[in-house]
């Protein structure tokens, strides 16, 4: 029996896949969602409406038609329920910020990946001790959002209504901590990162409707012992930027300063389940992490359980929410 001969349908889509993420990120710099929440526009009309050449808009235009983010009838296109959703600027929910930061922190550095692999070391490499505080700011600028979403669902997953402090460990803008605190009348949050990345912190938390609830804390949690005593810590987007070492101090340091039954949470889009393949998407940006950070890595699930355990903590729990975020929880003995 002849064995067919395989054909390359795998290597030819993965060779086209990289067509529709770049006509969206194209749309969202030309802002093409937005004069059309008002109802059905040709092309001619939307290059009117955003200051663009209508031969090459038409072309953007119908190769943004196949991903189901416009549609067009009759020569006049409209957004889709999605785009008019979460593209449309001005709107509390617009993404499009999000999406053009995702693009220029990651696409860039995932294509450093054989250097990488090759090297040892990441060849895109991000080192937020070296920024200037205008570099952090236009960093942290566009996460700033998904860091609000991020406390809310956390509140809205959690009962935080018996907590009174927190502390938020590499908390960046603070945005986690500045929504929580935000739901929870009766909680105070510190917020700690690098002395590098504080100015910016302390910009942002200024600017919440929350600042006199909050405070700012300069300290690498890795090698220096925290202050102060907390019912709640939240380690969020941390881990799969550190070494273990460093992940595992941190975790020590924490334990230190929550009281006797309180409870730390750690959330990121870094935890593989221990297989190492899957959650498929996890697998995937893992090479965003070695490619920007020195030790960067996703960690599995087994991993994170053992260095709570060598840590102090028990009682670990883990919930992947629809968000695609993997959230454990876990305490301290009382």
């Amino acid at each position: 029996m002849t064995t067919p001969t395989p054909k390359p349908d795998t290597i030819n889509h993965l060779k086209r896949a990289v067509y529709p993420s770049y006509a969206l990120l194209a749309a969202v710099d030309l802002d093409v969602f937005t004069p059309l929440h008002d109802g059905p526009l040709t092309a001619g009309e939307i290059s009117v409406a955003i200051g663009a050449d209508l031969d090459k808009l038409q072309a953007l235009l119908y190769a943004l038609v196949p991903t189901g983010l416009l549609i067009v009838h009759e020569e006049r296109f409209s957004n889709s329920p999605e785009a008019d959703h979460f593209l449309v600027q001005g709107k509390s929910n617009y993404t499009g910020g999000d999406y053009k930061s995702y693009a220029a922190e990651r696409w860039s550095a995932v294509l450093k990946t054989a250097e990488s692999v090759r090297s040892g070391s990441p060849g895109a490499k991000v080192d937020f001790s070296a920024m200037s505080v205008d570099e952090l700011e236009a960093f942290y600028q566009g996460s700033y959002q998904e860091s609000l979403a991020s406390g809310r669902e956390l509140v809205a997953r959690y009962d935080f209504s018996s907590y009174r402090s927190l502390i938020d460990v590499g908390g960046g803008t603070g945005g986690l901590s500045i929504s929580v605190v935000e739901e929870c009348p009766n909680l105070r949050a510190t917020v700690v990162d690098f002395p590098a990345v504080i100015p910016v912190t302390q910009r942002f938390v200024n600017e919440s409707r929350v600042a006199d609830r909050m405070s700012v804390e300069a300290a690498d949690a890795a090698t220096q012992s925290l202050i102060g005593a907390y019912d709640v810590a939240i380690l969020s987007n941390f881990i799969p930027v550190v070494s273990p070492n460093d992940i595992l101090h941190t975790l020590q340091n924490i334990f230190q300063v929550l009281v006797p039954g309180g409870v730390v949470y750690i959330r990121d889009r870094g935890t593989l389940n221990n297989d190492r393949l899957s959650p498929a998407s996890i697998a995937e940006a893992n090479l965003v992490f070695i490619n920007i950070f020195e030790e960067g890595h996703a960690r599995t699930e087994a991993e994170r359980r053992e260095w709570l355990a060598e840590a102090g903590f028990t009682d670990v729990e883990r919930e992947s929410p629809p968000s695609g975020t993997s959230i454990m929880r876990a305490r301290k003995p009382r």
